[in-house]
């Protein structure tokens, strides 16, 4: 037997005699007792929590999804909590969405914080993520837990972190949070916690409506006009945003939207999609039969914890439907939001890797726009670090959408309901999102993006391909002169993995390993300009072109 297999079968043993689940427990002594090699990657380090958290498929040991990390993760957070508001006793809220381990899992988390002094507000349902952030600020909590694993795989779950000014959680404190992790984890025998030592329980409360009925007034509350007349269809794609959204555009005072009957309850194994993400291809599909069995103006969609919208519409020809790209539909959004709000002080922010026709909406309106890392911890920030701004719209291009200062992260509820409310006013006037979008054009050019995505064996694959981009610079992007590569922002934003590239004509590429997934992914963008609005046809084919070429020269690139 191996060196590595044996340190695995005796981090095993250790972790069998603390784990509080049954199940996990059980597999973890039926791989012993055969001596599986299979224990090796379960026991070899420690899952890492940093992006918003922690999220991982749910299996044995550190480097999985399971009660134990649970309990670890939630008493680290009650160690940093209690560091930091030594003054009082922190309030922490707890929410979990639909997922078959949710409920557990919050739990576990729950009795962790009362036992690490913490006093605790446990939802006695599942809710949406942007509920339990929008319940956050409204309760002056010192932080909010979220059992969820937003569009991930059946398999997976997460543990994702809130503080208390309402943003998902960043550096340093990931950092900090992360250290004291493994403090615990490698003490935990001394704190005389075992399966039969029984935690400090922790009943639900009844806190779910509650926090439901205030956001749901904030989300029909970002509404801007008196436009309700719209026709729209709805899949929550098996998760927990379904009827959180039909109250919340019946408050609004919209017709209710008609839904996709077969995705609207909440299913953890989520049986009509292979991947329960709007942006994946086929994903919609439910959800078009229905737009179009009954007539609609348009079709949304939420992911299955809520957080993020798409929307799908005829297209230009009407003769079928097609899915806005989540650039399109920030553009749409932050247009509707900067066009029926007034001010200097506003301030509108997308992510790095969001389309810059935002900050040519912002500078239309004598306003900034701040650019960001990628991620709502980043887009959200200036929310709180410039206090001089009225934040009223921020984005990001993947279905991320912050509608005003209510929930502090990105809302698919209020999105939808604002969505739904830019198409109504469209409607009115015998208009489409096309008409805008190429009124928009007319103005600053055709901006078209893509993101191209590549599926690695791990993330190491994808943080190798980046450094090989800048240990090998190219001068030149599909034939057009570079005119500056560096770190993602050029060093005016921090420092974080990733790659980009301007060419002279406004060509951007920006290359970075995902933060969530195995993945490198990469957006690519070309500005076309145009003279009038028969240019408009021309232009479009023009920058599909150039983007074609800008993909396959990428391709060619990184497969070196």
């Amino acid at each position: 037997m191996s060196d590595r297999l044996n340190a695995a079968i005796e981090a095993a043993q250790r972790w069998a005699i603390f784990d509080p689940d049954p199940v996990t427990r059980s597999a973890i002594d039926r791989l012993v007792d055969v001596q599986s090699p299979r224990l090796m990657p379960m026991f070899e380090g420690r899952i890492a929590f940093g992006t918003a958290g922690l999220r991982a498929p749910v299996g044995p040991g550190p480097n999985g999804l399971n009660a134990l990390v649970v309990r670890q993760t939630a008493a680290a957070v009650a160690q940093w909590l209690g560091h930091r508001h030594s003054d009082r006793v922190p309030l922490v809220l707890v929410g979990y969405d639909a997922r078959a381990t949710s409920a557990s899992f919050a739990r576990h988390a729950a009795s962790a914080l009362i036992a690490g002094g913490v006093e605790v507000q446990l939802a006695d349902q599942w809710l949406p993520t942007p509920v339990v952030a929008h319940a956050l600020i409204e309760c002056d909590a010192s932080a909010a837990i979220v059992i969820t694993a937003s569009h991930n795989p059946a398999p997976d779950n997460g543990f994702k972190l809130y503080l208390d000014d309402g943003i998902q959680l960043g550096s340093p404190v990931d950092l900090e949070i992360a250290l004291l992790i493994d403090e615990l984890a490698s003490t935990w025998h001394e704190m005389g916690v075992t399966i039969d030592d029984t935690w400090p329980t922790v009943r639900p409360s009844e806190v779910a409506d509650d926090w439901l009925r205030a956001h749901r007034l904030a989300a029909a509350g970002a509404c801007y006009t008196q436009h309700r007349a719209v026709r729209v269809a709805y899949t929550a794609m098996h998760g927990v945003a379904g009827q959180p959204v039909m109250q919340a555009f019946e408050t609004a005072g919209f017709a209710a939207p008609a839904v996709a009957a077969v995705q609207f309850e909440p299913d953890p194994l989520f049986p009509t999609v292979s991947f329960p993400n709007p942006e994946e291809p086929g994903a919609l599909d439910q959800l078009v039969a229905v737009a179009e069995s009954v007539g609609a103006d348009m079709a949304i969609a939420n992911d299955p914890d809520g957080d993020r919208m798409a929307m799908a519409v005829l297209n230009r020809a009407k003769t079928s439907w097609v899915n806005l790209s989540g650039n399109d539909l920030g553009v749409l959004i932050g247009d509707h939001v900067l066009r029926h709000t007034t001010g200097d002080d506003r301030l509108v922010a997308r992510s790095v890797v969001s389309t810059r026709l935002l900050d040519k909406l912002a500078d239309d309106h004598g306003i900034a726009c701040e650019v960001t890392l990628t991620g709502f911890k980043w887009v959200a920030r200036p929310i709180v670090d410039r206090a001089d701004k009225r934040f009223v719209f921020g984005f990001e291009e993947a279905l991320g959408y912050c509608i005003g200062t209510h929930v502090r992260d990105k809302d698919g509820i209020t999105a939808a309901v604002v969505a739904a409310e830019l198409v109504a006013e469209l409607v009115a006037h015998g208009r489409t999102v096309w008409d805008r979008l190429d009124e928009i054009a007319l103005r600053h050019g055709v901006h078209l993006t893509r993101p191209v995505t590549a599926w690695v064996r791990d993330p190491a694959v994808a943080l190798e391909a980046v450094a090989r981009l800048l240990a090998d610079p190219p001068t030149e992007i599909a034939g057009v002169e570079l005119a500056r590569i560096g770190p993602i922002g050029f060093g005016e934003l921090p420092a974080t993995s990733g790659v980009q590239l301007l060419a002279v004509d406004g060509t951007q590429v920006i290359v970075r390993p995902s933060g969530t997934e195995p993945k490198l992914k990469a957006y690519l963008e070309v500005v076309e300009g145009l003279r009038s609005a028969d240019d408009l046809v021309g232009a479009r084919g023009v920058a599909v072109s150039r983007l074609d070429a800008v993909e396959a020269w990428l391709n060619e690139r990184l497969s070196r």
